[in-house]
């Protein structure tokens, strides 16, 4: 299936320039750069290496990612070297497109059953009114004809913009507003999209560079009451979309009547605007960061001129898991060389410590 991301990643913590990142290269790339060689995706491409695709039972994000990623390379450069493998360049660039094409994979969602999906189709009451085939009630349309499946933002816009037509039938019903959770909404979505209708559909998320979102932030009203405590920025810091599109639908019957409808297109415009940026750059803390710093002895090499390292606190650049995963494929392997000329190990790091050297990166002390 062919599946295609426009990712807004931004360069700096002020979302000043984004970084256009697109799936559809990041596929190109995954081939190009030889990870297919040894790695595959659901099982199409190489077997000597873990298939990325199947990642049951963990829940990746972008600095885990780069984590699991750093963790490998001594072992995927001897691999590489072993089979005269041309590694290629990756430039931050190349990298974000390769983030985007995990993220079009579902990389960093939450995974899904489809038979609990099923379960809860019924038992939340959707299948009450959402027939799979046919319509049920005319202010409905059969799930086969949904075009907003594959298409995370669509589909959030979709579920915000129904709520009110839904509201009154579950009055009229005499029904209580059926609450989600992340792993149900994923659940559901698998049970869905393997629905014969479904899985032939291209999937599909556009994210910009997110510079119209403030003032439809605005315009719609949000900001009214999205401030202080309520700001939407740090409240959606860490989220998927799937997490954000349950949030939007467990706080639609809190809101006033008549809530602001939205296209496809603002929506899009709104998760950029508050969402893209910081979710690549991860949800870590820079003072657990500086720990990592010093106790994963960075700090030799980073924090003295005369190893020619370069100094990474205080440099204004700012730093993301690509920016990690880039400057890790650049400059790993002499970076390698160098440590064990000082004797110093490989380190290795889990999720939240990537998250929060990112986040010491960028924000220092």
């Amino acid at each position: 299936m062919k599946r295609i991301l426009w990712m807004a990643l931004f360069v700096t913590a002020t979302r000043a320039a984004p970084i256009a990142a697109d799936s559809s290269r990041g596929a190109q790339l995954f081939q190009t750069l030889s990870c297919a060689q040894c790695h595959s995706i659901n099982g199409q491409g190489g077997k000597t290496a873990p298939d990325l695709g199947r990642r049951i039972d963990r829940n990746f994000t972008p600095a885990s990612l780069a984590a699991t990623m750093w963790n490998h390379a001594p072992t995927m450069w001897a691999a590489m070297r072993e089979r005269d493998v041309r590694p290629g360049d990756l430039n931050e660039q190349a990298a974000s497109d390769l983030f985007a094409y995990f993220y079009s994979l579902r990389f960093f969602e939450t995974p899904g059953d489809a038979g609990r999906g099923k379960a809860l189709f019924a038992s939340k009451g959707c299948e009450d009114c959402h027939g799979l085939t046919a319509t049920k009630i005319p202010e409905t349309t059969a799930i086969a004809y949904w075009e907003t499946l594959n298409s995370p933002i669509s589909l959030a816009a979709a579920m915000w913009n129904h709520a009110s037509t839904m509201g009154a039938e579950l009055a009229r019903r005499r029904k209580a507003w059926p609450e989600l959770t992340s792993q149900d909404l994923a659940d559901i979505l698998v049970y869905l999209r393997n629905l014969p209708s479904a899985r032939a559909a291209v999937a599909r998320v556009e994210i910009t560079s997110g510079e119209n979102g403030q003032r439809l932030f605005e315009a719609k009203g949000c900001a009214g009451c999205h401030v202080g405590k309520l700001a939407l920025g740090p409240l959606l810091k860490g989220m998927t979309l799937t997490d954000i599109a349950v949030e939007m639908w467990n706080h639609e019957p809190k809101m006033a009547p008549n809530p602001p409808q939205l296209t496809t297109d603002e929506m899009r415009e709104l998760v950029s605007y508050l969402w893209a940026g910081q979710f690549f750059a991860g949800a870590g803390a820079a003072s657990a960061g500086e720990r990592v710093f010093r106790s994963k002895r960075c700090s030799v090499c980073h924090s003295d001129p005369a190893s020619g390292a370069p100094k990474l606190t205080g440099s204004g650049r700012a730093f993301t898991a690509a920016t990690m995963v880039s400057a890790l494929w650049r400059h790993g392997p002499r970076m390698l060389d160098q440590m064990k000329s000082k004797g110093v190990s490989w380190p290795r790091f889990d999720g939240a410590e990537m998250a929060n050297l990112i986040a010491y990166l960028n924000g220092g002390k």
